[in-house]
């Protein structure tokens, strides 16, 4: 089995910087990737980025390409989702997302989200 955990979501003020962690634990799937994803109330959850366990690759969605960067400790188990320039729009709960293997159906793990707020 596999736990995720996020941490790092807060409250702040447009054109603050967060920074969201998810540690992995259990196994581990070194062909596999992360995605943060987030939902907003009363919408539906998207994509935010993606990042391979083994090559780094990164995937990002418009709404985050050039404010938002994904990277990885695989010593740590640990994916982060920097974030910066942050607006009102980017208020929801960030989950992470553990997929067995990269670039392939379903994610498979889920974490339990990091509220994000951001006030104009």
């Amino acid at each position: 089995q596999v736990q995720l955990v996020e941490s790092g979501g807060g409250m702040v003020q447009t054109g603050d910087s967060l920074r969201l962690s998810c540690a992995a634990s259990g196994r581990t799937f070194r062909n596999g990737d992360v995605g943060w994803f987030r939902q907003a109330a009363g919408k539906d959850r998207e994509f935010v980025a993606r990042i391979t366990w083994s090559s780094s690759s990164t995937r990002y969605a418009d709404s985050a390409k050039g404010r938002f960067t994904i990277s990885r400790d695989n010593a740590k188990n640990t994916v982060y989702l920097q974030m910066n320039s942050l607006k009102p729009e980017d208020t929801a709960i960030y989950y992470c997302a553990l997929r067995i293997t990269a670039g392939t159906g379903q994610y498979n793990y889920w974490g339990q989200g990091t509220q994000v707020t951001v006030s104009s």
